[in-house]
């Protein structure tokens, strides 16, 4: 902005009284920069070796305790057998036996009928 433009203002700013800056300016602002309070220091004091390791064995005992707590103790499924065949009655066995030759002599007769093609 040059003078010419706005003359009222650059004679309000000649009026004006120059401030001094003290010596120890810089020093002051870096000093209220560092005298803020951080933001994350409370994260920092928590991630301590101090207070994190007693606080994870809490945390891991606490999990291991409701793991526990919580595992169903039914039959053991190794000595049960499988809904599917408890519903299978007696009279059915016998068709589930023909299917099962069934579907072998068919496997068989699958590579037969490829052989016969070539």
């Amino acid at each position: 902005m040059k003078r010419e433009d706005d003359q009222q203002l650059w004679d309000l700013l000649g009026q004006a009284k120059p401030r001094q800056l003290s010596p120890f300016f810089a020093r002051n602002v870096v000093r209220r920069i560092r005298e803020r309070p951080d933001r994350f220091a409370w994260v920092r004091s928590w991630l301590s070796p101090r207070r994190f390791v007693p606080a994870a064995g809490v945390a891991i005992a606490v999990i291991a305790t409701i793991l526990a707590v919580h595992q169903p103790a039914g039959p053991n499924q190794v000595d049960s057998p499988p809904d599917v065949i408890v519903k299978i009655d007696p009279q059915d066995y016998d068709v589930v036996a023909d299917l099962d030759e069934l579907l072998a002599t068919d496997e068989s007769n699958l590579w037969d009928d490829d052989t016969q093609t070539l």
